[in-house]
């Protein structure tokens, strides 16, 4: 047996006092949550005039969201969708995708997004492998037409308008598809993720008991369609009659822009990707916003929100697989030396923390974090050898399963979940096992440090080397600093040998960091601990371009150090084979780390030499390096 699981708590603060209540057990809840496109058809015939979605100047009450989505939902039902039968939405984030989604649960079929801005390699491999039996589109689309059944919105509609709007709801169970999504895979295809509706209602019904929604509420829908925020962004207020708002292309990578329109637009809750939440907390707000609670995820969190923030910050952590939200927690502004935890399970799900032998680890020991309970997916689609892999039986709940899910983590004194960072990033550099993770929390704790990335990157030496990126304020910061603030939390091996500094860190469609366009390290955009100095002297100016040669830089000062440019012992000792041939003398490694810069070295070779003319006084002819200081 496992031992006792973390579950669900409540993170629900009334309005308006934002005060802490006390957590509700998912257990009293109901077994089996309404559906999702029941709790939208019971709204909209309860508050037809109400509005439900509005991007710009197009709208749609839920009287027309309900009646629209009837007339798509029999026309899809007519083409044969019905229960685990895939239907594509090539729609763009708009209020007709939302309608179109809501027709495909209705229909009893489950929606797979086709986020258009994907390559196109990506999107016809999503198709095939999906088999979907229909395609939605809107008008303007490069999705091909094979193999499935076209609807277009636009060129259909008189043909959709043919069907009865009055209510529709095909039977469905809970075990039946709600959606798939799309996640990267470890394969370089990208993998389905397919979720049933026990999940997806799990998610609506704690999201609203949690957060205390109601139809009073203006939430925003800003997450790019193939991006499981998404449906977290919509289902839970359409659920209770709730508004969703969206806001311009335009407006979701400007802070200032988009606080403006949340502020403008009375949004009382929000999701922002970490990345932008983070931005968004350097800002300032006033303090009559509607805002009452910010909703982050997707990556690791490295801020706290200040005591002036006029709203509460919820960080929140779930893999696809999970259902969107696994775990979740208030973050305060307090501990502001610590990172925020990824808070507590949700309701009807159970966390465990597993060594590798899959035992319980002790409170405050590392391990891997599974998750069990409602919002597990049903599995990968077509993927029956890595589904079997990664959901494994629950042995605390028996037919039940649980997701592994590759991610380190411990539980605090707290009972919250720290997140430690990925298994599978873990390095391994010159016989060191490194964790990525680690060395991320120890720079984001220095003051200058918004935000931070650690890669290994392979040099042209065909050695690995710790490249950090940072994201600074506009205190002066240099890379010596850096290390030094590393040097106390971290080993010696797990400190960068190169600090690039960002505007920000580059992020994928699902608001992660994107490895792949993190720029290459370069003379202009290295944090360099001071003025660059040329070499002073014979032995500097011929020791520079040697040890340059060596390390595929394209220029050395006095002050470069030997291991900050990427040197290492093994390079060392290649280094003291050239001062040889070079010098004609025998510099230890030793030596070369206790001197490691330029004009260290140098220093010591000329000591190495002018001992060596001592000893041989007679010898007739002197270096031409003696009486020639170094500087």
């Amino acid at each position: 047996m496992l031992g006792q699981p973390q579950t669900g708590q409540s993170l629900l603060r009334p309005k308006p006092e934002m005060t802490e209540a006390e957590p509700r057990s998912a257990e009293n809840e109901a077994d089996h949550a309404a559906q999702v496109q029941q709790l939208v058809s019971a709204h909209a015939l309860a508050r037809p005039s109400g509005l439900a979605l509005k991007a710009g100047v197009e709208e749609l009450t839920f009287t027309e969201l309900h009646a629209q989505s009837n007339q798509l939902a029999r026309h899809l039902k007519s083409l044969g969708v019905g229960p685990d039968k895939l239907v594509g939405l090539g729609v763009r984030r708009s209020p007709a995708f939302v309608m179109a989604a809501l027709a495909v649960l209705k229909a009893g079929g489950a929606y797979v997004p086709l986020d258009s801005s994907l390559p196109e390699s990506r999107l016809n491999f999503m198709l095939r492998d999906s088999g979907i039996e229909v395609l939605i589109t809107r008008g303007d689309t490069r999705l091909p037409s094979s193999g499935w059944r076209d609807v277009d919105l636009v060129k259909d509609a008189a043909e959709i308008a043919q069907h009865s709007s009055a209510p529709f709801q095909a039977p469905v169970s809970d075990d039946n598809l709600a959606y798939v999504i799309y996640t990267s895979g470890s394969t370089g295809q990208p993998k389905g993720v397919e979720i049933t509706h026990r999940g997806l209602s799990n998610l609506v019904a704690w999201h609203n008991r949690a957060f205390g929604v109601t139809e009073a509420d203006r939430a925003s829908h800003q997450a790019a369609i193939g991006f499981d925020a998404a449906v977290w962004e919509v289902w839970p207020y359409l659920a209770v009659g709730a508004s969703i708002h969206i806001p311009d292309d335009n407006l979701r990578n400007d802070p200032a822009a988009l606080r403006d329109w949340l502020v403008a637009q009375k949004i009382s809750i929000t999701f922002l990707a970490t990345p932008m939440a983070e931005r968004m907390l350097r800002l300032e707000w006033p303090s009559s916003t509607a805002l009452r609670i910010l909703l982050t995820g997707a990556d690791t969190l490295h801020q706290r929100p200040s005591t002036r923030v006029p709203f509460q910050l919820i960080n929140n952590y779930g893999p696809t697989e999970c259902t969107v939200v696994a775990t979740s927690g208030v973050v305060s502004a307090e501990m502001a030396n610590s990172l925020p935890s990824i808070g507590r399970p949700i309701d009807k799900v159970r966390a465990y923390i597993l060594d590798e032998q899959m035992t319980p680890v002790a409170p405050g020991e590392a391990g891997e974090l599974f998750v069990a309970g409602a919002g597990i997916a049903r599995g990968y689609r077509n993927l029956p050898e890595m589904t079997a892999q990664r959901f494994l039986p629950d042995p605390s709940v028996p037919g039940d399963r649980m997701y592994r899910t590759g991610d380190r983590s411990r539980f605090l004194e707290t009972g919250e979940i720290e997140f430690l960072g990925r298994i599978d990033e873990q390095l391994k550099i010159r016989g060191f096992r490194i964790e990525p993770s680690e060395i991320v929390r120890a720079l984001d704790e220095h003051p200058a440090v918004l935000a931070s990335a650690v890669i290994a990157a392979d040099s042209q030496t065909q050695e690995k080397r710790l490249i950090a990126y940072v994201v600074t304020s506009p205190n002066a910061v240099t890379a010596s600093g850096l290390r030094e603030h590393l040097a106390k939390q971290v080993p010696a091996y797990m400190v960068p040998t190169a600090f690039v500094r960002v505007e920000s860190l580059p992020q994928t469609v699902n608001g992660k960091l994107d490895r792949v366009a993190l720029p290459q390290p370069d003379q202009q955009n290295i944090l360099q601990d001071e003025a660059f100095v040329s070499p002073q002297g014979l032995i500097e100016q011929r020791l520079a371009p040697i040890i340059a040669s060596l390390l595929h830089v394209e220029r050395i000062g006095s002050n470069d150090n030997f291991f900050f440019l990427g040197g290492h012992s093994l390079l060392g000792t290649q280094l003291l084979t050239k001062i040889s041939e070079a010098f004609g003398v025998e510099l230890t490694l030793l030596q070369l780390f206790d001197h490691p810069t330029l004009a260290e070295m140098s220093r010591e070779i000329e000591k190495l030499i002018l001992a060596k003319l001592d000893a041989a006084p007679d010898a007739g002819n002197q270096s031409e390096f003696s009486g020639q200081k170094t500087a």
